[in-house]
């Protein structure tokens, strides 16, 4: 059955703090405020000890994105790395379908995506203090967001700040893109914890 998760155009990403557990763990809302998924950080115990040991920035990491029903959308992950690091994005079958690489700017983190044919599709960019991210895509025109912005419904649910606001034009028609995209954003937080 065809994936409905990536068809919306707002998400609304929650952190789920678990002071006892080494993964994070983000729930995912649409702007009805409707749990629609899950981001999931998984671990063995040998990434667990060396999380101890080792700084956060140059271990592997793998993220999943699972619906609402606990089915697999998407993973992004990391091999080892020691300066700028490549994250490759799959989708549900384990085929990649993207790559984020991040550039190095002071204050103002920037991750260009590209597609599996190391097209430039997508550039996030913005200022972390703020939390205000702007998505361009390759010929600079802005397509997407990521604030702690909220409205309607979703403003009345959540009211602290480490919650945060992904959006994406409406007539962006790539669907594989979309996802490589949205995957990047909506995992944006995970990935520059992991660089701390």
């Amino acid at each position: 059955m065809k994936s409905n998760f990536f068809e919306s155009n707002t998400y609304f990403i929650d952190e789920k703090v678990n002071f006892f557990k080494f993964e994070n763990c983000y729930q995912i809302y649409n702007d009805k405020g409707e749990n629609i998924g899950a981001i999931k950080q998984k671990l063995n115990i040998g990434q667990k000890l060396l999380s101890l040991l080792i700084s956060k920035t140059m271990l592997p990491f793998l993220l999943e994105i699972k619906d609402s029903n606990d089915n697999l959308e998407v993973t992004i992950s990391r091999g080892w790395t020691f300066i700028l690091s490549k994250i490759t994005i799959k989708n549900a079958q384990g085929e990649a379908i993207g790559y984020i690489k991040q550039k190095f700017k002071l204050f103002s983190p920037t991750f260009n995506i590209f597609n599996t044919s190391e097209e430039l599709i997508a550039e996030i960019s913005g200022d972390w203090k703020a939390w205000n991210f702007t998505i361009n895509d390759a010929a600079n025109n802005q397509i997407g967001s990521i604030s702690k912005k909220w409205a309607g419904a979703m403003k009345e649910l959540f009211t602290t700040a480490d919650k945060y606001n992904v959006q994406i034009e409406e007539n962006y028609a790539n669907l594989e893109n979309k996802i490589a995209i949205l995957a990047g954003a909506i995992t944006i937080d995970m990935v520059l914890k992991e660089k701390k």
